[in-house]
Parts: structure tokens; C-alpha cells; sequence
């Protein structure tokens, strides 16, 4: 009988986000078409070479399957998560360096056209 009393729920609101909002003028390493299909690959790889390098030694330690097995998933993690990290770290750099390379250029067109203009 209480059950009935109760006034239905109403829907919930949903959260704000929390922290900053980021600028849509931000560069990221995952807006640059380039970048994020190279951190894809380098993932995709250190997780393999991660993975082979980790079964084989395993197997020349004369382990057995299942140990191989196990720790040879291990490794593929550990070499996808390194790679991760190390190919976002020097595809920070790259994109940061090719946007001040563009705004260099543009700064020197926007020179050469106020000289242009002054003569």
C-alpha cells in the first residue's frame, strides 16, 4: 500500500562535466589524422612484438604451454601499453612542431603582405 502513495520518479538531469572544457582550437594528438593512425600502429605492434618476444623466451625456458601462454598475454599488454605511451609522447612533439611550423608561415605571409602593401 506505501508503494502506491509514492509520486512517481521524476527522470534524472544529467551531470555536468567535470574539469575545463577544452577549446575546440586545441591541438590534440587524436584530432590529427596522422598521429592517431600511428599511435594505432605502433600499439598494434609493440603489443605483438610484446607478446612473440615474451612466448619465446618463455618457451626456450622450457615452461609449459600454459605458462607460456599466460605470460606470453602479459607481455603483449606490458608492449601495447609502452608503445602507447612512447608513440604519444613523440607524436606530442611532432604535432606541436608542425603548428608552430604553420604559424611561422603564416606570420611570414602576413609580413610579406604588409611590406607588399606599404610600397
Amino acid at each position: 500500500m506505501a508503494a502506491k502513495d509514492k509520486a512517481p520518479k521524476q527522470p534524472k538531469q544529467p551531470k555536468k562535466p567535470k574539469g575545463p572544457a577544452v577549446s575546440p582550437t586545441a591541438i590534440s594528438v587524436s584530432a590529427h589524422p596522422r598521429a592517431a593512425y600511428a599511435v594505432r600502429r605502433a600499439k598494434g605492434w609493440g603489443g605483438l612484438v610484446g607478446l612473440l618476444l615474451v612466448a619465446w623466451f618463455s618457451h626456450r625456458a622450457g615452461l609449459m604451454a600454459v605458462d607460456v601462454a599466460l605470460r606470453a598475454l602479459a607481455g603483449g599488454i606490458v608492449g601495447y601499453v609502452v608503445a602507447w605511451v612512447i608513440a604519444l609522447q613523440v607524436w606530442r612533439h611532432l604535432v606541436i612542431a608542425e603548428a608552430r611550423a604553420a604559424a611561422d608561415r603564416v606570420r611570414e605571409r602576413v609580413v610579406a603582405a604588409s611590406s607588399e602593401a606599404a610600397r
